[in-house]
């Protein structure tokens, strides 16, 4: 089965061409003008925009948290990525006490429903000298990446001297570090604090992690970084601050690189003090509009490398239902934490609104160029996490994960346009000028406009192999 792409105009990472695109089976075999095929089915793309699919590094689906789980599974986070133009997904998984190949092994499960391509990166919540032994084990899985935190004092983080030693085994093994970086002590200080003082409202939840506790710790995550001579990758990167520290260690030859998140870039934790607050609960929280401005600075100049999500969405009120593919659905959400902000499930649905948020507000402001914003979407993730060229390329040989984007198409995005499994939109009613029109994965058409033709277990486990550092 053959598909040919005619007369679009290709966008990627370093250039913008017209060209046609060949796609054979679920490879790009030919780019090039005036393609021809004897049986090929033709699309017409005049007046259309061609870019490798999307590529979100920092997903959370079917996450336990608190007395809930995340809403989004592997099959319905898939396809509303897919509807956003996103075409390989990667998750966290959770270590468990019995190590990392059981772990995997219950991830794989609840992958098996994925409806476009993923892959893991490994939680690294406990150490010892056994996990310590255990963890090139991760390779052999495909799996290249270990994330550790900062914070969660007690439940997620380990202490800096494990942290040191991770880093120096993952150097060995040409691992990279992913790092949540936030002050936990600071944190956990301040919470007690504001719960004996009978604070209890969402905002407490931005007033009590301090951006500078991320500023200080990710210059400490640099600084470890550099001292192990081992690659670091900052997540989710939120304050004005950690772009400094990122550029300053960057400046110096250090090997660290940043994510941010689109929420970073639009809202401020202003919008905690909402009447519906707990909808923009997430860790770390918003900050403030020199922040935002800051993190586009550091976008439109180069110092940061990736745009993911932390996708990881929760009913607003999950006592009421919604219907979902013709089913109704209700998953217990933020409503957990109406008398508490400690108890409101951190996060927040993003999967499918990334990349059409970012062509309108990034793109067509001129905050980065399309270029970057491929870049951004696809081809630095794919690089940075070993699985470039096979993804995030327009070239022959490469997997055919390709959306096709109508630069004409107006939408009032909103819940009505999201096939995230929650009952609400961070963008509702945001004019967009731009939108994907055709989804392919690996050559199948799985978006049409807005027919879903997916399906749960199309997607594929992707082994990674070493990636770049950028």
């Amino acid at each position: 089965m053959a598909t040919l792409i005619k007369n679009g105009t290709l966008i990627t990472a370093s250039d913008t061409f017209q060209s046609d695109i060949l796609i054979e089976g679920e490879i790009i075999v030919q780019i090039g003008k005036d393609l021809t095929h004897p049986s090929a089915d033709v699309i017409d793309a005049t007046g259309k925009l061609i870019m490798p699919g999307g590529i979100d590094p920092h997903v959370h689906l079917d996450l336990p948290m608190f007395d809930t789980v995340s809403s989004d599974d592997h099959y319905t986070g898939h396809k509303a990525a897919a509807f956003g133009g996103t075409t390989t997904a990667m998750d966290f998984v959770v270590l468990e006490h019995e190590g990392f190949k059981y772990s995997v092994d219950l991830w794989m499960e609840k992958a098996a429903k994925a409806a476009i391509d993923y892959s893991f990166h490994m939680n690294l919540t406990q150490f010892s000298d056994k996990i310590a032994k255990e963890i090139p084990s991760l390779m052999e899985m495909g799996i290249q990446t270990l994330k550790v935190f900062t914070a969660y004092n007690g439940r997620l983080r380990i202490d800096d001297g494990s942290i040191f030693k991770a880093l120096r085994i993952a150097k060995e093994n040409g691992m990279l570090m992913m790092a949540h970086c936030e002050n936990g002590d600071v944190i956990e200080t301040l919470v007690q604090q504001a719960l004996a003082d009978g604070h209890t409202d969402p905002e407490w939840h931005a007033l009590t992690r301090p951006s500078w506790g991320a500023v200080e710790a990710t210059l400490r995550m640099a600084a470890m970084a550099e001292q192990a001579d081992s690659p670091v990758y900052i997540v989710h990167m939120n304050a004005g601050g950690e772009v400094d520290m990122l550029r300053y260690a960057r400046e110096r030859g250090v090997k660290v690189m940043g994510e941010t998140c689109p929420q970073y870039l639009f809202f401020t934790e202003d919008a905690l003090s909402r009447e519906d607050g707990s909808k923009w609960i997430c860790s770390p929280p918003m900050r403030t509009e020199m922040d935002n401005a800051r993190l586009w600075q550091g976008l439109h100049d180069g110092t940061l490398q990736t745009i993911g999500t932390d996708h990881c969405p929760f009913f607003f009120d999950g006592t009421q239902p919604i219907v979902y593919e013709g089913k109704e659905i209700a998953i217990a959400g933020k409503e957990l934490g109406k008398y508490n902000f400690t108890k409101i499930p951190n996060g927040l649905p993003g999967i499918q609104d990334r990349m059409p948020i970012l062509w309108t507000y990034g793109v067509q402001t001129g905050h980065i160029t399309p270029n970057q914003f491929v870049a951004y979407m696809s081809t630095n993730p794919a690089k940075i996490f070993g699985l470039y060229p096979r993804k995030g390329a327009l070239v022959p040989g490469a997997d055919a994960d390709i959306v096709i984007w109508d630069p004409e198409k107006r939408v009032k995005h909103g819940i009505a346009q999201s096939h995230q499994r929650t009952d609400y939109n961070l963008y509702e009613g945001w004019e967009l000028a731009g939108y994907p029109e055709k989804v392919f994965l690996r050559g199948k058409l799985i978006v049409d406009g807005d027919k879903w033709l997916g399906k749960s277990g199309d997607g594929q486990f992707l082994k990674r192999g070493i990636g770049e550092i950028l």
